[in-house]
This record gives structure tokens, sequence and C-alpha cells, in this order.
């Protein structure tokens, strides 16, 4: 069953409580805390009143969304970054996949990731947490061929990876994307850009049906995967209202071409 929600890094601007709010208000069900501003690893006090929180609006943590670059020095050990998982019943941990993109590193780089990577899903999996990479540009998962590389030589059944649009790509290009990579993704982002423009997704709707139905017929997520929108546009709480209703209306869809099919 697809679950809906929201990354806490959508509205920075919010306090926490602020922010389960509004998510309550929009109908969705579920948050990916951010490491940076709302439940940084080194405040486990916070981590437990958020949980407390959570609980009491009857909301779920589906991960963590830390800032942790696999294979590189960090502010925060992953060690810290686990522990706040746990505290928060986080499902999954974000974490990035070093700093460089795929066509700027040499093999002792992609190699300290490679054993990064493994080092810390073995870390998480004795949690019952997954982690997953961020699909993204400027890391190893800047492209289909790089991330296939990466978790095909990582080889961790706890190392997934989440899926978004790439910026620049056409959408029959992101189809195609998802179509190779899709036996290895969790977790959604879900926006509509123009580039670097931020829209209403009330005008992807269509678009996010497509991508839909190509995670749902190509993913092997044994999870509940989450679909969870990332940045509103004008940072708009009334955009965010609108943003979820279009959201529940592209997974309803594509459970009804489920069904159909």
């Amino acid at each position: 069953m697809v679950k809906l929600g929201v990354c806490s890094v959508t509205f920075r601007n919010l306090s926490v409580e602020d922010l389960i709010r509004e998510v309550k208000r929009a109908g969705l069900k579920a948050i990916e805390w951010g490491s940076d501003i709302h439940v940084p690893p080194n405040n486990k006090k916070r981590a437990r009143e958020v949980v407390r929180i959570m609980d009491e609006a009857g909301l779920e943590t589906t991960s963590y969304g830390s800032y942790y670059r696999v294979g590189i020095e960090n502010e925060y050990s992953f060690e810290e970054v686990l522990e706040t998982a746990v505290i928060l019943k986080a499902k999954d941990i974000r974490v990035w996949a070093g700093r460089k993109g795929s066509s700027d590193v040499d093999d002792a780089y992609f190699n300290k990731v490679v054993r990064d990577s493994q080092r810390i899903a073995g870390l998480a999996a004795k949690e019952n947490i997954r982690v997953s990479y961020e699909y993204h540009r400027k890391t190893l998962t800047d492209t289909v061929e790089s991330t296939l590389k990466l978790l095909g030589t990582v080889n961790d059944e706890n190392i997934k990876l989440y899926w978004q649009p790439s910026i620049g790509l056409d959408k029959e290009s992101r189809l195609q994307n998802i179509k190779e990579i899709g036996q290895y993704i969790t977790n959604v982002h879900v926006f509509k850009w123009e580039q670097t423009n931020r829209l209403s997704l009330k005008e992807g709707i269509h678009e996010w049906i497509e991508y839909s139905n190509m995670i749902n017929r190509h993913s092997k997520n044994s999870k509940e995967p989450y679909y969870l929108l990332e940045f509103v546009k004008n940072d708009s709480l009334n955009q965010f209202y609108q943003d979820a209703e279009a959201l529940k209306e592209i997974i309803l869809q594509s459970k009804m071409n489920i069904n159909i099919n």
C-alpha cells in the first residue's frame, strides 16, 4: 500500500509542531524528518519529543533524511545518524553517494564509497532500518549507469534508492530510467519543476501518473513505498494543500490502472 507524506525540508521555516499540524490538515500520513534543521543527529532529546508528538498526531516517520555523505568525512558519524533514526522509528535513512559526480571520480574514491556503503548497510540492518541513496546530481547516483554500477558493486540487500525526476531530462527519458533502476526504488520524492522553476503539482498530474505506473511495474520493494512531497511553489502552505490533493489524485489514478491491468 502506497502512503503519502512530505519531507520536512519543504518547510524549514516551520517548527516541528507547526509542520505536524499542517501535514494533518493536508490529509497526509507521514513525514521524512530532515537532519539539517528539525531533528539534528546530536539532539536526541528533540528526537524523542518529535516521536511523542507524531504518535499523538497519528502520523508515521517514514525516514530520516540525513545529509550523511557516504565515503567521505562528515560532520556527524553514521552511528549518530543511525541512533537518531532508531529513536524516530524511521524505516529508512536517506544518504548521499559521496560529493562528486560519477564522471569526476577515480577508482579509489569510488571504492571508498562502496566500502562505507557496505559498512553502514550492515549497521542499519541490525536495527531493521534500510539505507537508501538520494538519486541526485553531483553524487555517484547522478546517472542510471553510475547508479547501477554502484549498487551492483555494493551488492547489499539493505542498500536501495530513492527516485525523483532528474533535472534536465524529458518525461520519456525519466520513464526509461525508472524501467532500468526500478528494482531498487523505495521511496519517491514528488514535485513538478521545469528546470529549477517550481510549478504546481496539478500541472504534472498526468506525467506523475505515468511515473507511478512505471514504478509499480518495476519496483521490487518489499516494504510500503512512500510518496513524499518535496518543496512547493513559493514555499506556500496553500500550494502545499493543493499539491497534497494532486498527489492523492495521482496515486488514486495509478491504483486504478493497477486494478485494470
